[in-house]
């Protein structure tokens, strides 16, 4: 086979004498067809993108380090207002006689796996289960 013969075949930039710059905006606009050398070259730099990633960028989330409720939470709609949120009362870490500010914030942080932290509470009262417990009963909404 001779050299002069040899005609570079589509989707190579091989031969084409195609610039660097060319080369990379076919990249950008995916213009290769599937099978090709640049098309296998772009699939395995997002396959690295995506497995290798993770391993040297700090995402900042960690796995809560505060227990989870040993009681089951009850949400039920409140409705279209918001949310009722029924929660044991041995979930809740709040003092008897706490001050209004410090029951919010115990009823926060105990409804907090289930609502996230983006939530406003409303109002709350002291209730008992059908099984004898004390429980608290939380309004709020998003």
């Amino acid at each position: 086979m001779k050299a002069d013969s040899i005609t570079a075949q589509p989707g190579h930039a091989a031969g084409s004498g195609r610039s660097f710059s060319a080369i990379l905006k076919s990249y950008f606009y995916w213009t290769y067809s599937r099978g090709s050398f640049h098309y296998d070259v772009m699939v395995t730099l997002i396959l690295l993108f995506i497995f290798v990633t993770p391993h040297y960028w700090n995402f900042g989330d960690r796995p809560s380090t505060q227990p989870g409720p040993s009681h089951p939470i009850m949400v039920s709609g409140d409705g279209g207002r918001g949310v009722i949120i029924t929660v044991d009362a041995s979930d809740v870490e709040a003092a008897q006689g706490a001050s209004e500010s410090q029951a919010k914030k115990a009823l926060r942080k105990a409804i907090e796996p289930v609502t996230g932290d983006d939530v406003f509470i409303v109002r709350w009262m002291t209730v008992t289960t059908a099984d004898g417990r004390l429980a608290w009963k939380v309004w709020a909404h998003k």
